[in-house]
This record gives C-alpha cells, sequence and structure tokens, in this order.
C-alpha cells in the first residue's frame, strides 16, 4: 500500500493520460489488466521519491574511490550510526548511489505544525532542509528550538502566515525550529537561510548542502545516462541545445576530459548564470553557455568567422543534446500536478521546432541525442516516429549503455524501433520503500537493478544523420 496518495491531475490531464495508457497497441501487447496494472503503479510511484540518490562524480578532479571514500564519512556523520552502504555503479562508472531509507511509518508527530510549499516538500522528501522561503505556515506559538511536525501544502491552498491549516498536507517528518514564528514572518525577518532543521523525515536520505561542492553533482540516474549516451569524444565541438542548470553540460565535458567545446544555450539569462557558476566550481574550461532561444539558433545568413555564439552555421556541430523542455511529468516526487491539458500540449510543437534546428546543426555523420523527463507518448515515441518521418537521413542508433526499458507501444513504431529507445518506467518497480532490515539483506546486484528502475520517469532516443544529407 502506498505511504502517500496517487499523483493528482486537473480531470482533463488525467483523461487524457488514461487514453494515453490504454491505447490500442499497448492493451493488444499486454492486455487491459495488465496495461492499467502498470498505469496505477506509475501513478503510485511519481508521488514517491526515488528508491536512490545519485551523485555523479567530477572525475576531472578526483577518482570515483576517493569521493565515495568521502561521501562515506559524510553519509555515517549525519545518519549518527544508520549504515548505509555507498554503492558504484558498475556501467555509469562515474555515479555513486546511496540507498533511500523510508517511508518510515513509526514517527511520533509533534503538536507544533509547519507548513511548506510543495516544492520544499519534494525537496524534503529527496534529504533537504527546510529553508525560510518554503515556510508558509506555523503553529501559533513556535519558538527557536522547538520540536516540529512538517507537512506539504500539495493543492497550495495554505495562506502565508496562517497560525493553523486543515486543508490537505502530507506529512514528511520532524524537525527543530531554527527560528520562531515571529522571525520567519517578521517583515524585516530573514529571507532565506535554514528554517528548520530535519532530523527525522519520513524518508531518510543525505542533505547535499554545501557537501564537496566541487567533487559531487546531484544528478538523477537517468540524466546521467543521456551524455554517456551521446559519447562525445575530446576535441569535437557539442551543443547542448537547452542547457540549464548544466548538469549535463559540466557531465559532458568532463567526459571530453575538458578537451574541445561544448556550446550551451538557454533562453533565460538566469539560468545561464547557473551553467556558467557550475562549471566554475567543477573547474571545467572548455564549456561556453550563451542566453539564446534554441529555436532560432540557426543563422539565416553567411555570419563572422570570429563570432563564437549562436546563431550557427548550418552542419557546425559533431554531436547534439536536446534535453528538451517537457511537461515534465516523470519528475519525482509528485503528488499533484499542476499544469492544465492546453500546457501539457504545449510541449510537442515547440520541441519539432527545436528538433528541426538541430537536424540542421548537425554534421553529417553527427549523433543527435533527444531526451525528456516525462512519460507522455506525444513528447516521446511520437515525437521519434515523426522524426523519422519527416528526416528520412535520420537513422535510430543504439544506445549504449542501455540501462531502462524499451520504448511504449502507441506511436505506430515497429518493436525493433522501440527496442533501440530508452524508456525509465518507475511502473516497472514491484516494491515500494526500504527499511534498513531490507536494505542489509539485500544483494548488492539486486540494489542496482533496482536503482536502475526505481528512478524519474525518464525517455532517451539516438540519431544519426547519415553522410551525404
Amino acid at each position: 500500500m502506498s505511504f502517500f496518495p496517487k499523483i493528482y491531475f486537473h480531470c482533463e490531464v488525467e483523461e487524457y493520460l488514461t487514453k494515453v495508457f490504454r491505447n490500442n497497441e499497448l492493451i493488444t501487447a499486454l492486455g487491459a489488466k495488465e496495461a492499467e496494472s502498470k498505469y496505477q503503479s506509475l501513478l503510485s510511484h511519481l508521488s514517491h521519491p526515488p528508491a536512490f540518490t545519485t551523485v555523479r562524480v567530477n572525475t576531472h578532479l578526483a577518482s570515483v574511490k576517493h569521493v565515495k571514500k568521502m561521501l562515506f564519512e559524510e553519509i555515517q556523520k549525519q545518519f549518527k550510526g544508520i549504515c548505509v552502504p555507498v554503492l558504484e555503479h558498475p556501467e555509469l562508472q562515474d555515479i555513486l548511489l546511496i540507498p533511500t531509507i523510508g517511508p518510515r511509518q513509526d514517527l511520533k508527530k509533534h503538536e507544533s505544525e509547519v507548513i511548506v510549499g510543495a516544492q520544499c516538500g519534494y525537496a524534503v522528501l529527496r534529504g533537504a532542509h527546510v529553508y525560510v522561503p518554503g515556510i508558509i505556515s506555523t503553529s501559533r506559538f513556535m519558538k527557536a528550538g522547538d520540536l516540529v511536525s512538517v507537512y506539504s501544502d500539495i493543492e497550495g491552498k495554505c495562506k502565508r502566515g496562517a497560525k493553523e491549516f486543515e486543508g490537505v498536507k502530507v506529512f514528511l517528518g520532524n524537525g527543530i525550529s531554527e527560528l520562531s514564528r515571529s522571525e520567519i514572518f517578521s517583515s524585516h525577518g530573514p529571507m532565506n537561510g535554514m528554517g528548520i532543521r530535519m532530523i527525522e523525515p519520513v524518508y531518510l536520505s543525505p542533505s547535499f548542502d554545501n557537501v564537496l561542492p566541487s567533487h559531487l553533482f546531484l544528478q538523477n540516474l537517468p540524466s546521467v545516462v543521456v551524455s554517456h549516451v551521446l559519447n562525445p569524444q575530446p576535441g569535437e565541438r557539442i551543443l547542448d541545445m537547452c542547457a540549464a542548470p548544466g548538469g549535463k553540460t559540466t557531465h559532458l565535458a568532463t567526459l571530453m576530459h575538458d578537451q574541445g567545446e561544448v556550446i550551451a544555450m538557454d533562453k533565460i539569462a538566469n539560468k545561464v548564470k547557473k551553467i556558467k557558476q557550475n562549471a566554475e566550481l567543477l573547474q571545467l574550461n572548455c564549456i561556453k553557455a550563451f542566453c539564446y532561444d534554441g529555436t532560432k539558433a540557426l543563422s539565416a545568413e553567411n555570419r563572422e568567422d570570429e563570432q563564437e555564439g549562436p546563431p550557427f552555421l548550418p552542419e557546425s556541430f559533431d554531436r547534439i543534446l536536446l534535453d528538451a523542455p517537457c511537461s515534465g511529468m516523470g519528475q519525482r516526487p509528485n503528488m499533484s500536478y499542476s499544469s492544465t491539458l492546453k500546457e501539457v500540449m504545449s510541449y510537442q510543437p515547440l520541441q519539432r521546432k527545436l528538433f528541426t534546428v538541430a537536424v540542421k546543426l548537425l554534421k553529417p555523420g553527427g549523433v543527435l541525442v533527444y531526451s525528456t523527463c516525462t512519460i507522455t507518448l506525444s513528447e516521446n515515441e511520437e515525437q521519434v516516429a515523426w522524426a523519422l518521418e519527416t528526416f528520412p537521413y535520420l537513422q535510430l542508433q543504439r544506445q549504449e549503455p542501455h540501462i531502462g526499458g524499451e520504448g511504449m507501444r502507441g506511436a505506430g513504431l515497429a518493436l525493433d524501433q522501440l527496442k533501440l529507445l530508452q524508456r525509465f518506467d518507475p511502473s516497472a518497480v514491484t516494491v515500494q520503500g526500504m527499511d534498513i532490515k531490507a536494505l542489509q539483506d539485500s544483494r548488492e546486484d539486486d540494489l542496482i537493478s533496482l536503482a536502475n528502475k526505481d528512478c524519474i520517469g525518464f525517455f532517451i532516443a539516438k540519431f544519426i544523420k547519415l553522410n551525404g544529407k
């Protein structure tokens, strides 16, 4: 049984998804009962965090073994005697995996309550403490040093500064208040800093606040797979079209041993600033980040050779990563999805515009990897079917490593094409949650297998642009 309720969608979005996951191709292949069971399992898993915290090691600065030792010591300090292993992945040799313990169902709830926003709540479920901007409401007489129970307002209905809240709230665990109510909500009070230090979270994950910042990058497992699938080589010119906040950008540069050129673009200036900060923190010099709209990145006329930024001439990149803007339905944990159906449907045409530009910017013989962190057919397999029909000189390629499942039926792709795609589907996991005893009784191979499945929902397709086109 799920500890949290299944993810909530607007009625129109739920109806749309129900049709997607009960499409004729899928039901013919699996049967109606199995298709429905997988869909319900997916909805349940989306509201819970993944079974592992994944961190990518900055191998540009240190070895995995060295960072693993430092991280294990840090986690021992944080968990105060609870022995949780740090695992190396046999196929993704630059990541470390830390099992998530929970949900812990024996925690005593305290009378003093703190209500946080949904996004803050999701961060807490993945190991974060509560920072002041995330606090919406506290009990009337809360003082610094009080033991408090923290809840998430998943529907966004709690009013800031309320003294009590009777709406839908989800218990996240217990903590110690660093500030009083009056300090948090005073007009002259702190606008940032820690508000609640979590001591008994429902899901026990390590906090990475200022932990080995130049050696580690918090990144979901499928997001790490993407860069390996693109497989950039030293000396090549790579384009990361929608790059913020720079996790994949910095990974690409690391895989290239900081030799070559990684062009990173995003159309929001603050996000581009974040890419540059991450590149600097990880001491990577081959990254050049630009604030630019990827749909306009193709130059319509000859440009000056000295110009290093966008727009770019056709066929000017060896490899391109299009980690496209998407509806984000694969992100976990998420208990309430606020987008309307109109917003969900708006991504497909944008993705196609970006994809068309990417194809034109790619050299003949070059590799294009398309990815999203969502679960719909329209943004994933349907985009592959459209791309293969629109650009006959594109060819689907086998992915290495191939850790996720094959593509989903329903877009008219052949079975051999679906096998070339990579869809990470949390519904593939049969168990939900892990306690210390189960962790201690598990073999490492089984834990790695669980980590490969119990992650965010994600999709990857790899294409090659045939020569002479």
